[in-house]
């Protein structure tokens, strides 16, 4: 489980590059929408700059997860890992897989190999590989110069990484038939399928694994791209963006409700500390859409809550989608990110966050307040007495 946690907070980092993306692209949009025409290259130039991360995202993974499991900070482990990413997409090309397999295996999986997952796995083999061999040592001979400590990191890395190049190209085809099946199913399931992908997204939460069903249906490992397609405009409209639509009113609305509820049942005499951190956290939520320093202040103390937040997390996908209400985000769905995308190709009636929200501050505000004083359940400012 503390491995989980780590891993967890390892993959925000490359999530947390996203918000420079968000930012031009939406800017790239403003412009479009509001300017003359007459001077477009500001505009390109924005759209254009954040596409670029968005486009590189399997990389970016694989640099911030080895970055945040790595023992030591020194960029050994970020190297291992990028060398590793590398190694994997020059073997499994369309045109490599054909001729090492003779056309014996369905080659046109490996399209999408380029994926956040297999950017996920690199970064955990180059900090395994660091954490494992940085302090070995080979004083013989040759290899007393080439091979000590961080090149042996590296080595190993291109060693691990051609292993697992030859068992994915026999197992990748199956997976990848596995995740298109799984995604194309809540797909054909419409408002249903949105809903029961946001329930389980916020539940892998603790783990960190939400961000591996994520790459099913914000990018490309299934061919839903919906964050991609939101922003590009290469989606359906009314369709594209409803795997990312229902965590608005939650994230904005619905955890700072949640919020007010635990500072108001909290024990009087640690009311200020409560209201201290659940504050910060509401605000951070709302403007950012980042919610794990929310969903971390009552995940452990109260799991009961947590599953609750999930249910009705998935409750909101569901609603958004059967509005229809459509609206993205590159980072996270924050005010931010909100304000940045109602301009995009793909937003469809943005502005019904704002009663839909309103509906969700009230929702989770009356039901967290119930199930806390009615189950006496440990909350900030609740907490028993050590």
């Amino acid at each position: 489980m503390r491995y989980a946690y780590r891993l967890g907070k390892a993959m925000m980092l490359p999530v947390a590059c996203l918000p420079v993306a968000g930012i031009l692209l939406g800017i790239g949009y403003w412009l479009m929408a509001y300017g003359d025409g007459s001077h477009p290259f500001f505009a390109q130039l924005m759209l254009q700059a954040g596409s670029v991360l968005l486009n590189h995202m399997s990389l970016l993974f694989a640099m911030g997860v080895a970055a945040g499991l790595a023992d030591e900070q020194d960029g050994t482990a970020t190297l291992a890992a990028v060398a590793a990413w590398s190694l994997i997409q020059n073997v499994l090309t369309v045109r490599n897989v054909t001729i090492l397999t003779g056309g014996r295996v369905d080659a046109s999986a490996f399209y999408h190999i380029d994926n956040q997952m297999i950017g996920i796995f690199c970064g955990i083999l180059g900090a395994y590989c660091n954490n494992t061999y940085r302090k070995e040592r080979q004083n013989k001979g040759i290899w007393r110069v080439s091979v000590s400590g961080r090149r042996i990191v590296i080595i190993a890395a291109f060693f691990y990484a051609m292993i697992c190049a030859l068992i994915l190209l026999v197992v990748w085809p199956y997976f990848y038939r596995a995740s298109v099946y799984i995604g194309t199913s809540l797909l054909d399931t419409k408002a249903v399928g949105a809903g029961v992908y946001m329930f389980l997204n916020r539940l892998l939460i603790p783990t960190g694994f939400h961000h591996a069903l994520n790459s099913v249906f914000w990018f490309d490992l299934a061919g839903i791209s919906d964050l991609e397609h939101f922003w590009y405009g290469g989606g359906i409209y009314g369709q594209t963006g409803q795997y990312m639509t229902g965590f608005f009113p939650v994230m904005i609305f619905g955890l700072p409700g949640a919020a007010l509820a635990m500072y108001q049942t909290a024990q009087k005499e640690k009311k200020k500390m409560a209201g201290g951190l659940l504050m910060s956290a509401a605000v951070c939520s709302m403007l950012t859409g980042v919610t794990e320093p929310m969903e971390f202040s009552f995940m452990f103390l109260a799991p009961g809550l947590f599953f609750l937040h999930a249910f009705l997390t998935g409750l909101s996908g569901f609603i958004c989608a059967l509005l229809p209400f459509r609206i993205g985000f590159n980072f996270s769905a924050g005010l931010l990110d909100y304000f940045m995308a109602i301009h995009s190709p793909m937003a469809q009636n943005a502005w019904l966050l704002w009663p839909v929200g309103i509906g969700f501050f009230l929702l989770y505000y009356v039901v967290f307040r119930f199930c806390i004083l009615r189950f006496r359940l440990r909350t900030p400012g609740r907490e028993e007495e050590s």
